[in-house]
């Protein structure tokens, strides 16, 4: 049986194979509500066969955006615009998820075909905010959080996973990755507080606790982690390791490993699953489920990792984008046998004739 189309069961959620979407930003949102693109968007993929398909990075403030086109969930009208796309995505027997997330010191930039940089509060931007005053280059130097600050922010993640709840959301996942805020508290590159958030994992510590509080019992709790800064100094796959085995008894029920962002200066070495032996790690010393990304676009690509132990499921980006179809084209180049797992795979009636055979 392939393991790729295998279903794979978090709490009281499962997923019907482990071919999951990326949360990846669209930078479509209007102050933070989901558009029609967000529908059409999300919807293709949960049409197109994956088992869970993950709403963009959703900013807990304002602030937290990394855009000002990007998406929110910090009211309940914003969260009561994404009851639409759930309710799509389930109807096509996916998974709904979202991603918490705050972009620190990286925020207030322009969307990325628009050239890199900030937008300035004149223009619509911000001044962002950091463990430090120290800014990411070519970005706007933010301001430092007071301890009050950080404290008040906590209850902002556990007030957005209520209203992603309340959106009809299965799934949450806390983004501590790609140079973001909980990962710039993580890193020692851009934590140097000598307050009580020095002690670097304490922040992620207490979201998730306050997440896991506001999230019901039965539903599942990711992380995004980092598996590597790809910089001297920086966090190394011993921190994941170490970061993971201390979120053990917190309620956190996969681990979903990336890495870089943080600084300009990193040495990333790129190729086909380059960031999957970080999965592997995090799944083997610390014994926690995990999914792996990073430049996996082949199903055989997939099956094999899943096969090998790197991961329990992986998350795609690229090759969905460049085919929503993929996990049912993946079926079939892995010539998947469905009477084996009647619910892995859904083909809509409407396409049912395009279908290959």
């Amino acid at each position: 049986m392939s393991r790729l189309f295998s279903p794979l069961t978090l709490r009281g959620t499962t997923m019907r194979n482990r071919a999951w979407v990326s949360p990846m930003c669209q930078y479509t949102s209007v102050d933070g509500h989901p558009t029609d693109w967000h529908l059409v968007h999300l919807g293709s993929f949960a049409r197109g066969g994956a088992g869970l398909v993950m709403q963009e990075a959703t900013a807990v403030t304002p602030e937290g955006r990394i855009s000002p086109w990007d998406a929110g969930i910090w009211t309940d009208a914003q969260a009561a615009d994404y009851r639409r796309i759930t309710d799509f995505v389930r109807s096509q027997g996916a998974v709904p998820g979202i991603q918490l997330a705050h972009a620190g010191r990286k925020a207030s930039a322009r969307k990325p075909w628009d050239g890199r940089g900030i937008v300035p509060p004149a223009d619509g931007g911000w001044v962002p905010v950091g463990p430090t005053a120290e800014a990411y280059p070519g970005m706007a130097e933010p301001t430092a959080l007071s301890t009050a600050q950080v404290h008040e922010l906590v209850g902002r993640w556990a007030e957005a996973a209520a209203r992603a709840d309340a959106a009809g959301f299965e799934v949450v996942e806390i983004h501590a990755a790609h140079g973001y805020l909980l990962h710039e508290f993580l890193s020692p590159l851009t934590n140097t507080r000598t307050d009580e958030y020095g002690d670097r994992p304490r922040l992620l510590t207490e979201v998730v606790d306050a997440v896991r509080s506001a999230w019901p019992e039965r539903k599942p709790l990711l992380v995004r982690l980092t598996g590597s800064d790809w910089a001297p100094g920086g966090l190394t796959p011993d921190d994941a390791v170490a970061i993971a085995r201390g979120l053990e008894g917190h309620g956190v029920d996969l681990f979903d490993i990336s890495s870089g962002g943080l600084v300009a200066d990193q040495k990333i070495v790129v190729g086909p699953g380059y960031q999957v032996p970080f999965a592997r790690a995090v799944r083997e010393r610390a014994g926690v489920p995990t999914a792996a990304v990073g430049l996996i676009t082949a199903p055989e690509q997939a099956e094999q990792l899943l096969v090998d132990g790197s991961a329990d499921a992986v998350m795609l980006a690229r090759a969905v984008l460049r085919d929503p179809s993929w996990p049912q084209h993946a079926a079939q180049a892995l010539r998947f046998d469905a009477t084996e797992s009647p619910d892995a795979l859904y083909w809509a009636p409407q396409y049912e004739r395009g279908r290959l055979r």
